[in-house]
C-alpha cells in the first residue's frame, strides 16, 4: 500500500516552472514516510526561490484515530508575497481555498483536513542580510487521502504553490509592460 502511494505521489509532473525533488521525511510521526520537496524559483538568476513547500507522505498500517485512516498527507508552504497581498485580511481565508479548492478541481478524495495559514510581515535591522522588509504566507495543512493514488493530491498542492506566487494558470501567458507602454 505505501509503495503504491509514493508511486502515485511521484508521478506527477508539475508545471515547468515548479521542480520536485525527494526530501527527507520525519521518521517520528509514522513508521512509513516519504517526502517531496517543491520549489519556484524568484524572478532573477541569483534570487532566492519566491516559494518551498514540501509535502510528507505517513502511513501506519495500523491507523491513526485523528487520521481517520492509514495513510496522512502533511504539507507545508512558505511563499514570498507582496506588502499589499500581506496587508489584506482576507489572505488566511484566500491561502486555504487555494488548497481545498485545488483537491476538490482535481478529485483528490480527502477527510479530516486542518491546517492554519499565516500571513507575516518581517522588518530587518543591522547584520541580518537579506532585504529590508519582507511578507511571506505560510499554509500548513495535514488530510487524509482516501485511496493510495496520490496523483491528484500533488497536482492540488502544486497548484497551491503556483497560487501563492502568483503563476498564471497553464498555457496562459503574462503581458509585460515595456517603458511604460502596453
Amino acid at each position: 500500500m505505501f509503495r503504491e502511494a509514493v508511486r502515485s505521489l511521484v508521478s506527477y509532473k508539475p508545471r515547468t516552472e515548479i521542480s520536485l525533488k525527494r526530501i527527507k521525511a520525519p521518521q517520528r510521526l509514522a513508521p512509513y514516510a516519504f517526502g517531496i520537496g517543491c520549489e519556484i524559483d524568484g524572478p532573477g538568476e541569483d534570487e532566492e526561490d519566491a516559494a518551498t513547500a514540501r509535502l510528507i507522505l505517513l502511513h501506519d498500517p495500523d491507523g491513526q484515530e485523528s487520521w481517520d485512516g492509514v495513510l496522512r498527507l502533511v504539507g507545508f508552504l512558505r511563499a514570498d508575497v507582496d506588502s499589499e497581498l500581506a496587508a489584506d485580511p482576507l489572505l488566511p481565508e484566500v491561502g486555504w481555498s487555494w488548497l481545498t479548492e485545488g483537491l476538490e478541481q482535481y478529485g483528490a478524495s480527502f477527510a479530516a483536513l486542518g491546517g492554519t495559514v499565516t500571513q507575516t510581515t518581517s522588518a530587518r535591522f543591522g547584520d541580518i542580510a537579506g532585504p529590508e522588509h519582507a511578507c511571506d504566507l505560510e499554509v500548513r495543512a495535514s488530510w487524509t487521502p482516501l485511496g493510495t493514488d496520490l496523483a491528484a493530491h500533488t497536482e492540488a498542492f502544486c497548484g497551491l504553490l503556483a497560487s501563492a506566487v502568483g503563476l498564471p494558470p497553464v498555457g496562459i501567458s503574462m503581458l509585460s509592460q515595456r517603458d511604460g507602454s502596453r
